[in-house]
C-alpha cells in the first residue's frame, strides 16, 4: 500500500492511525469499568499497539514509527494513559513496533511472521529501556522493575492472542482492496 500513496494520504493515515491509537484504549477501559474487571484492560488487551503495527505494516516504516510515538504522547496528554511514567517506555516499545512492522512489510514474509517479528522487537526495546531505566540511570517508575518485563508479557498474552488473529485479516483485506482498486 506505501507505493501508492502520496504524501497528503499518508499524512492523513498517520492522523487516522493515531487517533484510533488514542480512541481504542479509551473503549477498552470503558468496557473494563462497565463488567467490572479486576485488571487494567489496556495491560491485557494491548490496544494501542494495533493501529501503531498496522500503520507500520499497511503504510511503512516511516509513518509506523511517527504513529508510535505520537499516539502514547497524545494519549498521555488528552487522558493521562499511559501515566506520564510509562510514557518513555511506550513511546520506545510503540516506534520500535511501528519501525520493524513497516521494514516488514517490504518482504515476502507472511503477515504473521511480519507482525511476530515486529512484536518481538518491540517488546526486546522495551526490555531494553526498562533495564538501562532500572541500572544505568537509576529511574525509579512502577515500569521499572526487572519482574516487569516478565509480567508484561505475560500479562499481555491475550493482546497477542488478538493481534495475531485480527491484525493479519485486516492486513490482508485492505492489500486485497487496494489491488482491486488499482485494477
Amino acid at each position: 500500500m506505501s507505493k501508492t500513496l502520496s504524501i497528503a494520504q499518508r499524512t492523513t493515515f498517520c492522523g487516522l492511525f493515531c487517533a484510533f491509537g488514542v480512541l481504542f484504549p479509551q473503549i477498552f477501559h470503558w468496557i473494563g469499568m462497565i463488567s467490572g474487571a479486576g485488571a487494567v484492560p489496556g495491560t491485557i488487551f494491548l490496544p494501542m499497539h494495533i493501529p501503531v503495527l498496522l500503520a507500520g505494516l499497511l503504510i511503512g516504516p516511516q509513518i509506523g514509527c511517527i504513529v508510535g510515538i505520537v499516539t502514547p504522547v497524545v494519549s498521555t496528554l488528552l487522558t493521562n494513559m499511559p501515566v506520564p511514567a510509562l510514557l518513555p517506555f511506550m513511546i520506545i516499545e510503540l516506534a520500535g513496533y511501528g519501525l520493524t512492522a513497516g521494514w516488514m512489510c517490504h518482504t515476502r514474509l507472511p503477515v504473521i511472521v511480519q507482525l511476530i517479528i515486529a512484536q518481538l522487537a518491540g517488546r526486546i526495546l522495551r526490555a531494553a529501556t526498562i533495564l538501562i531505566g532500572f541500572f544505568l540511570i537509576g529511574y525509579c517508575s512502577p515500569a521499572a522493575d526487572i519482574t516487569t518485563i516478565w509480567t508484561s508479557v505475560i500479562t499481555g498474552l491475550p493482546g497477542l492472542l488478538l493481534q495475531w488473529f485480527f491484525i493479519p485479516l485486516l492486513v490482508f483485506r485492505l492489500r486485497h482492496l487496494e489491488r482491486r482498486t488499482l485494477d
